[in-house]
């Protein structure tokens, strides 16, 4: 009898990710995730999430985090998700998640985890100090994955590893347990152009929500004005924008406002210095200004309107929630089967 490889997965395809309601989305959020969501709903079978579970690695105000998680709701809605189309949930609402987590946190070796570079760039010299739950995100993360038996996962280069832990995670369950194939192990959908759009105050630093000033980003709720403002705020540099894309190499403000006039127009960079190759800042930030209110404007807009009806959003993060339950629960049975666990 000969070895033979185990078949691959053949559960239908799935796509999963979600957004810890933590602050401020942007620009960044926006080109990096938000309208790839609306794009591959349209492509496999959708769940996106509001990260709850995941937010209070960090301290959230209580008060506050609710109206947070229908923030993120509001965005997903106002940038193009579907509820008829998209699981649209919150995480906590799913309890399968944790309890997935925890059989999973038996499967994974504490050299995996100490192997994750977000958790040493997250808590720096004082690990000691941070909580246990941000040690073992990764591992909530796997369950958040497989507790739909999800088959893609769009990262960023600072997902990837995660990504990896996951299917190391997948691959050890059903190793370990003889269950071949019961867990997929998903592949990354990488983010394409306009997935990692820089500071406008500085070209080096990727754009974020905890950044303390408030001009180095778009924020989705900002309206028209504002939008215009930060832009012509931007930092940029005293030459002309080149012919060729590799001439900007070295000026990574001017990189970066090219980059995201090309992912707002949906052109390539190099499309966009064709049309303003010789041109100066003075030129190219009010194109740029018009460009990104004709697109962002309308979603701030969309979602304020969503967020004075905050009933709506709970409506549709309910049946969202309903569903997912339903989706994970025969995968979170079969699991404790599998485990050994007493069924009662």
């Amino acid at each position: 009898m000969t070895d033979q490889a185990p078949a691959p997965y053949a559960g239908k395809p799935r796509v999963l990710s979600g957004v810890q309601p933590s602050g401020d989305l942007h620009l960044g959020n926006y080109l990096g995730a938000l309208v790839k969501f609306a794009r591959l709903q349209h492509e496999m079978e959708t769940f996106i999430f509001v990260a709850d579970l995941h937010a209070i690695t960090a301290w959230q105000d209580p008060a506050k985090l609710k109206d947070q998680v229908r923030e993120i709701a509001a965005a997903y809605l106002a940038t193009g998700l579907d509820p008829k189309v998209a699981t649209i949930f919150a995480q906590s609402a799913v309890p399968a998640h944790a309890e997935l987590a925890w059989v999973f946190n038996c499967v994974a070796r504490l050299g995996w985890l100490d192997r994750m570079t977000q958790f040493k760039d997250k808590a720096g010299k004082h690990k000691e100090r941070e909580s246990v739950g941000l040690y073992t995100y990764p591992v909530l993360q796997a369950a958040d994955i497989l507790i739909y038996k999800a088959t893609h996962v769009p990262v960023g280069e600072d997902q990837r590893q995660h990504l990896e832990l996951t299917r190391d995670i997948a691959a050890k369950f059903n190793h370990d347990f003889g269950a071949p194939n019961f867990f997929p192990l998903p592949d990354a959908l990488t983010q394409g152009p306009g997935a990692r759009i820089m500071s406008l105050r500085d070209g080096s630093a990727k754009m974020s929500k905890s950044d303390p000033s408030d001009n180095s980003r778009i924020n989705l709720t900002d309206d028209a004005d504002t939008i215009a403002q930060k832009v012509r705020k931007a930092r940029t540099d005293a030459e002309v924008l080149p012919e060729k894309l590799e001439d900007l190499k070295g000026r990574a403000e001017a990189e970066n406002l090219v980059g995201v006039y090309a992912a707002l127009s949906g052109r390539t960079a190099q499309d966009v210095l064709t049309e303003f190759a010789g041109q100066g800042f003075g030129a190219f930030k009010p194109k740029l200004a018009d460009l990104a209110v004709s697109v962002m404007a309308p979603i701030g807009g969309e979602m304020r309107r969503m967020l004075a009806d905050p009933a709506e959003i709970d409506r549709i993060l309910t049946a969202g929630a309903e569903h997912a339950r339903e989706v994970a629960a025969p995968t979170l049975a079969e699991v404790k089967r599998i485990v050994g666990f007493w069924a009662g």
